[in-house]
């Protein structure tokens, strides 16, 4: 019986295990074609739904899809009712989970077929390089959750006396909020529902759980998971815990409207030609159940976003506020993020600098421009130093590169701020107010990068003209030297400034910004 006890909890780490492994694998494999999908999918909710459980099922996680959705939302890329219709969407891709356990882990136990599987993926991961050796990880996990599964079941020999349908709470109502609570703690302790369904659908196939029993602990698992991401979330900006209490609320409606017809339900899926077996009549209540609740939600979703906003205000706007540090866990998100604050700094300070180069010369917005650029310049930084990109995936690597040089760009540009007399004489030189408001405006609106290119080189171009312009003039004697010194100062500052605003627009495209 002890034998049989540890056996089953080996089978349930090996699950645990290979099902984060072959997450992260997919994840890798599906790459930045994956995050363009769901951005371009989900232009309505009900395309959110759909194209949530088409990503879901592929990449086996809904905590990687609610975290791409998240910081499209928190980069302005995606709006409340559409990421909410991707979240429906992603508890429905959860179920297809089930559905592979249940086929092919349960009813055709694989384990012994994963076994030579795990050894070519191991030489997979091991010698190939690129696609190969991420399909070897995946092959890999996937053997190793078909071993646990393999192991898991083998051993209910052994606990069966342990866990019977007699020992857990009867299916009465009490019983039923009972189970629930069971559900709610095994998910607290394994951390995944997946692991958790895993669990009760060997324990069912066994006959040590009944039907009933095992629906009012997947209600539990479903309930319990949602309530760990929440606890996850509160570090987190408003667009995170919106995402979260979203799934709280959704999984806790559904479990409300579905939980008093629990005992009405194990004749009507045990009738139907798919359901016929317990494991599979399970498998099917748990697509039935994100099903309902899709289909409850879906027409309510203006005003839960509606309620959503109003029990999760948002904070007060700040350069740096996309940085949620819980989008770390997504590269590709992250980086949107990173572009998102970096594009923010400089349209602060293309607007800081058109305020002084105004009519009136109000100079408040230049002078306290440092306190509102160098935190949020400094939390960039810091979030680019915690990044963790894969070597053999350029894309990201290059939007990385190009995010670093446009912090570059972007502290020294602050620095020309501070260089006021040259400002001041911007503003008031008939020949130098024009083009200093043009590129002031190249940041504040922004331009596309060929934009900026051109308009730098037409700077460069007239600082030239003027500088020599400026020196004949003195020769001649119609303007003073000190004059010459403030002109001339003034032409480079100029030409420097339109210099970084053009590398800016540039790096900003490379990153993930507009083209040009």
């Amino acid at each position: 019986m002890t034998g049989g006890f540890w056996g089953f909890l080996g089978g349930i780490g090996l699950f645990l295990f290979g099902m984060e492994t072959m997450t992260a694998a997919l994840r890798a494999l599906a790459g930045e074609g994956l995050r363009q999908w769901l951005l371009r999918m989900t232009s309505t909710p009900l395309r959110g739904v759909v194209t949530g459980a088409a990503i879901t099922a592929l990449v086996q996680s809904s905590t990687a899809v609610t975290v791409m959705t998240i910081g499209f939302v928190g980069v302005g890329m995606m709006g409340i009712t559409q990421s909410l219709g991707v979240i429906y969407g992603a508890n429905i891709g959860t179920t297809m989970t089930g559905w592979l356990i249940m086929l092919a882990g349960v009813k055709l136990q694989l384990g012994v077929v994963a076994l030579p599987t795990l050894f070519i993926a191991a030489l997979m991961g091991i010698l190939g390089e690129g696609p190969l050796a991420r399909a070897g990880r995946m092959l890999a996990a996937l053997s190793l959750m078909f071993i646990g599964l393999d192991l898991m079941q083998a051993s209910t020999d052994g606990i069966e006396k342990l866990i019977t349908p007699e020992i857990l709470p009867a299916e009465g109502w009490l019983g039923r909020l009972a189970l629930v609570g069971i559900g709610l703690v095994v998910v607290t302790v394994v951390q995944s529902s997946s692991a958790g369904l895993a669990m009760a659908l060997v324990l069912l196939g066994s006959g040590a759980i009944s039907f009933g029993q095992a629906a009012a602990i997947l209600i539990g698992l479903n309930i319990g998971t949602t309530l760990t991401g929440l606890l996850a979330s509160l570090g987190g900006g408003p667009a995170m815990r919106r995402a979260a209490l979203a799934s709280l609320l959704f999984n806790l409606g559904t479990a409300l409207l579905v939980f008093p017809f629990l005992g009405m339900l194990s004749p009507l899926l045990h009738s139907t030609a798919a359901g016929h077996d317990d494991p599979t009549a399970f498998v099917l209540f748990h697509t039935a159940f994100n099903l309902v609740g899709a289909a409850v939600f879906l027409p309510l979703t203006q005003p839960f976003a509606r309620v959503l906003q109003w029990l999760v205000p948002d904070r007060p706007v700040t350069l740096a506020a996309a940085l949620d540090p819980q989008l770390l866990s997504d590269p590709g998100t992250a980086l949107d993020a990173a572009s998102q604050t970096a594009k923010a700094i400089a349209g602060e300070i293309g607007r800081a600098l058109q305020s002084a180069l105004a009519a009136k010369g109000e100079s408040t917005a230049l002078e306290t421009l440092p306190s509102r650029v160098q935190p949020a310049l400094s939390a960039l930084e810091a979030w680019l130093m915690q990044l963790h990109l894969p070597a053999d995936q350029q894309g990201p690597l290059d939007r990385m590169a190009a995010l670093m040089h446009m912090a570059d760009h972007l502290s020294r540009l602050t620095a020309r701020m501070q260089e006021r007399d040259r400002i001041e004489f911007a503003a008031r030189d008939p020949r130098l107010y024009r083009p200093s408001r043009a590129v002031a405006a190249a940041l504040a609106r922004p331009a596309t990068a060929d934009q900026a290119a051109r308009l730098a080189a037409r700077i460069r171009g007239f600082a030239l003209r003027h500088r020599r312009g400026a020196l004949l003039r003195e020769h001649a004697g119609m303007i003073a030297p000190s004059d010459v010194f403030k002109q001339t100062d003034a032409l480079r500052w100029l030409d420097r400034v339109a210099e970084h605003v053009e590398r800016i627009t540039f790096y900003a495209a490379q990153a993930g910004g507009r083209n040009g």
